[in-house]
């Protein structure tokens, strides 16, 4: 009897150890996503001043926007709408589009486009 409440003790503190090790599951805020975004794509794009902040403008709605969505899904307790959230990325290229150069926006689409086969079925990455 003892040796069951000792291990089961020890499978307790073993699975609390591995929750902490995760780290919290805390989201990013947009600010944060927007300076991660801008520090990958300025280099990439060599964007202009005026174009990136323009830029960060764009996605800093489109992150709020997505916030807002998740926050509204969670409440009714469904999924977000797929179709809302495509509309708001096609709003926010549309936007980038208006921004970039041909060349910058070939680049640009390129760039989203490795970024999305690299995040591929493997679920949200942190």
């Amino acid at each position: 009897m003892k040796n069951r409440i000792l291990l089961a003790l020890a499978f307790l503190l073993a699975g609390h150890m591995t929750i902490q090790a995760q780290g919290g599951m805390q989201r990013r805020t947009v600010e944060e996503r927007v300076k991660m975004t801008m520090d990958k794509m300025t280099p990439q794009l060599s964007l202009k001043e005026d174009q990136q902040s323009r830029f960060s403008e764009a996605y800093t709605e489109f992150y709020k926007g997505m916030d807002k969505m998740r926050q509204e899904a969670r409440q009714s307790g469904n999924r977000p709408d797929r179709s809302a959230f495509r509309k708001l990325m096609e709003d926010r290229d549309a936007k980038i589009k208006g921004i970039l150069s041909e060349e910058q926006y070939a680049k640009y689409t390129a760039a989203v486009e490795e970024m999305r086969k690299n995040r591929g079925g493997r679920g949200r990455q942190r």
